[in-house]
């Protein structure tokens, strides 16, 4: 066990010795709240490969991080999920080409980190070259996590002849681990970044996508893609259905909740706001686009905060909550997986570290961990009567509840507010004698290094086993559960 894990860890032991008698402490200060649940009245399932994360394509340089010789990385991602989903792609795709064919990719990867983190905001200039024995790395790394891959291919400065030669060969290398190819990377920021000229729109995007996709599908017959991988969920993924719905085989777009780190308006409180506008008004895009073209729909890359992240603020308890959070309103949107974006010391990757440091979970990783619980399963009907803290400006306690996939009744409660507890009545009809409550905690908002699910923290290479399991008495088919400030809760009714 490294030092920096092992103070981790035994910090997180010493917060537990106390935040129990916090929690139980029913003569705390409370507002009350109703859960009631109704288990007949389906929603949308959640997909056995809901979960996954989003890596650069610049990390393939080094060809030994995604490999079986990298078995603590792998530990944390196969104790995730054992249907997983790696997204390689990110900004360094437009700047990541295959071997033989860019001279500039001769220093090959020797100028980037053994680890590397998201794209930062700063100006792009070395090239990387990915190279057949990565990908066969890569091959070998998923069969043993038994995760798939979506691969983006260079589509920024790269020529649709390229993208055809790295498809074929990712292609037969990959064979079943291998979902789809995307092209590019947050095309719609192409303007900006000044990968195209002044007024690239959609109409000149989809011409250059159209040729890679001929290009391509040449040399890998039926070739599976998706896209258009854009950086919002605004117009282009409806305009991109109406096009090519019949070409992929599923719509993709990305979503940060903040940005820049630069403003100092971007605040946890900010993150844990509902009322988020870059959401709230892609959400017609995204039902509209699914339902013209029948597709799927995979938030590909998201995070807190873009260009890497925000200190104080995506490396926090808070941003466990975000992402818990997130998850559910994505499965109630009907989409089919998430992969949160992150690499190297990232202030918002899931898995932090490198092959020589070694690794530690951070916050969202337990968003993601206590999610696991409930894949394969669908959401239920539910319906929340809770009054608002003063100290909220906006909802801070959200429930959802599903049934999994066992038929188990289960709840997710999350409680945003930083000062306000609620005594939560649930009600449910359901067979059970009690519920099972798995709390995931940490001493504050803001805390960094603290938290925990379960009464556990996440161990090295995953290893994570519930430790603190309380069990609450149903009565006439309801129990009362005490969610403190700052926490979220599982649920899940016993016989």
């Amino acid at each position: 066990m490294n030092r920096r894990f092992f103070l981790r860890a035994t910090a997180a032991s010493a917060a537990l010795s106390v935040v129990p008698k916090v929690l139980l402490a029913d003569a705390a200060p409370a507002l009350t709240a109703l859960l009631t649940i109704h288990p007949s009245q389906r929603g949308f399932a959640i997909a056995p490969d809901f979960l996954g994360l989003s890596y650069e394509s610049a990390q393939l340089a080094h060809p030994e991080f995604f490999s079986v010789q990298n078995a603590d990385f792998a530990g944390y991602l196969s104790a995730l999920n054992p249907n997983g989903v790696l997204r390689i792609g990110g900004n360094t795709s437009g700047y990541a080409f295959w071997a033989p064919h860019h001279p500039q990719a001769a220093n090959g990867g020797s100028t980037v980190p053994e680890s590397v983190g998201p794209d930062t905001g700063g100006p792009l200039s070395t090239f990387t070259q990915t190279t057949p024995q990565a990908i066969r790395n890569l091959r070998e790394f998923l069969d043993r996590i038994q995760w798939r891959c979506i691969y983006g291919l260079n589509f920024a400065k790269g020529t649709p002849e390229q993208a055809a030669e790295e498809a074929a060969a990712v292609s037969a290398i990959l064979g079943d681990r291998l979902i789809c190819f995307q092209f590019g990377n947050e095309v719609d920021n192409f303007a900006k970044k000044g990968l195209r000229p002044v007024g690239y729109n959609y109409s000149a995007f989809a011409v250059e996508w159209a040729n890679f996709y001929h290009a391509v599908n040449a040399r890998v017959p039926n070739v599976k893609v998706a896209g258009p991988d854009s950086a919002s969920t605004g117009a282009w993924i409806r305009e991109f259905a109406e096009q090519f719905g019949k070409e992929v085989m599923m719509l993709t777009t990305h979503y940060y909740a903040e940005g820049p780190p630069s403003d100092p308006s971007m605040t946890i409180e900010r993150l844990l706001n509902p009322a988020n506008p870059r959401w709230d008004t892609g959400i017609p895009n995204i039902r509209e686009a699914m339902a013209e073209s029948h597709l799927p729909f995979r938030l590909t890359e998201t995070n807190s905060c873009f260009h890497g992240g925000k200190p104080g603020v995506s490396n926090t308890f808070a941003s466990s909550l975000w992402a818990l959070d997130l998850m559910f309103q994505l499965v109630q949107l009907g989409g089919s997986g998430i992969n949160f974006h992150g690499g190297g010391y990232g202030w918002y990757t899931p898995v932090a570290g490198t092959m020589e440091n070694g690794f530690v979970a951070r916050p969202e990783y337990y968003a993601m961990l206590l999610f696991s619980q409930l894949l394969g399963g669908h959401v239920v009907s539910s319906h929340l009567d809770a009054p608002e803290a003063a100290t909220d400006s906006s909802p801070a306690l959200v429930c959802y509840a599903l049934q999994n996939a066992s038929g188990k009744l289960q709840a997710v409660v999350i409680n945003k507010s930083a000062t306000a507890s609620y005594k939560m009545t649930v009600q449910a009809n359901a067979a059970a004698e009690r519920i099972l409550l798995q709390r995931l905690i940490a001493p504050s908002l803001e805390d960094q290094a603290d938290v925990t699910f379960a009464g556990a923290p996440v161990g090295m290479r995953g290893a994570w086993r519930a430790e603190r399991n309380e069990h609450v008495n149903l009565k006439n088919g309801a129990a009362i559960c005490f969610i403190p400030a700052a926490s979220a809760a599982l649920l899940t009714w016993e016989s």
